[in-house]
């Protein structure tokens, strides 16, 4: 198929171990027509989060794929980082002469593309919804013209991940997250509830021993698994952004579930909260399509096959 056959997407990320997974998965699997990557800050600051995502690229020596730089901050609130991907936001990876442009610019392209490609790009965020709350601000019209965004974030029925109950991405930057899901968009929730139950480990990545891929990422991984031991005492590999992204590839593995999801943005103990109406009696207004199944073994299998495969 040619790229115009290909269905659009932008990638929109933070740029850590497992946006990094997600990204070379979908780059590999020549299903997408990547229109562009935008960064946000999140996982780190721009510029290292920028500086990683050029590195995937150069990875797979796609550095053809555009990519522009976003929002060095939340909308309203001071950035806080993550401790798992290390200082470089991407430790075990030789990243230090990686050569990288900050175009300060992606909610600017998000707008453009999707205006110049109306309801056929769809938007995966891996990462604080920043970059798409200021395209939403900017130009209202495009919550219309988006084919559909498929967000990793959310606690909806376990702890959160960065506080009691909220996870990581929304957190960063609530008052976006709440823009973003008050939008008319076509919106597909891929929560932590699904990616924590889908632990992998090294002796996984042994699949790949005969890509060329596999000495950089087992690096990458090796540092990430350090990184999650250390700060969420769990003994494997959460690659959340990698789930969020299979959807893209495969939906009939996942089963969907309609709800009513409010943000939280100004409590003092669950900012960053998606709150979901679970009543019986009440009348919903459902807004988001939440991913609580995934077939485990098919996501597996399929990762690893396209992560391999030599062919792109």
């Amino acid at each position: 198929m040619s790229p115009k056959n290909l269905q659009k997407i932008i990638i929109d990320t933070d740029a850590g171990h497992d946006d990094v997974l997600a990204m070379l998965l979908l780059i590999k699997s020549n299903l997408f027509d990547i229109q562009a990557i935008t960064t946000v800050a999140g996982n780190s600051t721009i510029d290292k989060a920028t500086r990683n995502t050029r590195f995937t690229t150069k990875l797979v020596q796609h550095e053809e794929i555009p990519v522009f730089s976003g929002s060095a901050k939340p909308l309203k609130r001071k950035l806080v980082t993550a401790k798992v991907h290390g200082k470089s936001g991407l430790d075990g990876a030789q990243v230090e002469d990686i050569k990288y442009r900050l175009t300060n610019n992606a909610y600017k392209k998000i707008i453009e593309i999707v205006k110049q490609n109306p309801n056929k790009v769809t938007i995966l965020t891996l990462g604080p919804l920043t970059n798409v709350a200021r395209a939403l601000k900017e130009a209202p019209e495009i919550d219309t013209l988006v084919k559909e965004i498929i967000i990793m974030g959310g606690a909806i029925n376990i702890p959160g991940n960065q506080n009691r109950v909220a996870e990581f991405n929304i957190s960063v930057d609530p008052d976006a997250a709440d823009i973003v899901f008050r939008s008319k968009i076509k919106k597909i929730l891929v929560p932590i509830d699904i990616c924590e139950d889908m632990l992998v480990h090294m002796s996984d990545f042994n699949k790949m021993k005969s890509s060329v891929l596999y000495e950089p990422i087992a690096h990458m991984m090796e540092s990430f698994l350090k990184g999650i031991k250390q700060s969420l005492k769990v003994n494997g590999l959460l690659i959340y952004d990698a789930v969020a992204a299979y959807y893209l590839i495969d939906k009939k593995s996942f089963s969907v579930t309609n709800m009513d999801i409010v943000v939280e943005t100004k409590g003092e103990h669950t900012y960053g909260m998606t709150v979901v109406d679970k009543r019986t009696y009440s009348e919903k207004q459902n807004n988001v399509g939440v991913t609580l199944r995934v077939n485990k073994n098919q996501f597996k299998k399929d990762f690893f096959r396209i992560l391999r495969q030599e062919n792109a």
